[in-house]
């Protein structure tokens, strides 16, 4: 068997599906911050409309649709703990509250990660850095970003380090 799959798809290809898929859970938990719109409305405006879409002749990745939706329902489900756990890896002249949504859904997806799924540690940390980087071409956010979740993950998974 070659470096393809059962699924015909390489390796990498996996892996960029769900960095793309970090991504989208990202602008989702966003969107859901800033409209009416439901878990459900939006998840599948993302995996209908928003996977593979072109914009300006750019074609968006297709994400991993499994990922993308269990770090949607597992960011919702499991808010409270992660807000909480994102408050202590804060200073406390910054509360959760007083920070940038974009950050803010950013933490939510991570901490859904760091703390419901088995993904190691530092692998959801640097894609998540990478995530911020996107949103954040120019500023400082990618290096708060690194710095809150790898508060965030040794509380989550003190045994990773």
């Amino acid at each position: 068997m070659t470096s393809e799959t059962k699924s015909g798809l390489s390796g990498n290809q996996k892996r960029k599906m769900k960095s793309a898929a970090r991504f989208f859970a990202v602008q989702a938990l966003f969107q859901m911050e800033h409209s009416e719109q439901t878990y459900d409305q939006v998840r599948l405006q993302f995996l209908d409309h928003r996977f593979g879409e072109i914009i300006d002749d750019y074609e968006m990745l297709e994400g991993d649709s499994s990922t993308f939706s269990t770090l949607l329902e597992e960011a919702v489900n499991n808010q409270a703990l992660i807000d909480q756990m994102t408050d202590r890896a804060l200073v406390a002249k910054w509360p959760l509250g007083r920070i940038d949504s974009t950050l803010r859904a950013l933490f939510r997806a991570a901490g859904a990660e760091l703390t419901q799924m088995d993904t190691p540690p530092k692998v959801v940390i640097v894609e998540f850095v990478q995530v911020a980087q996107a949103f954040f071409p120019e500023g400082k956010e990618a290096k708060f970003v690194n710095g809150v979740l790898d508060h965030m993950a040794r509380e989550a998974k003190p045994e990773a380090f």
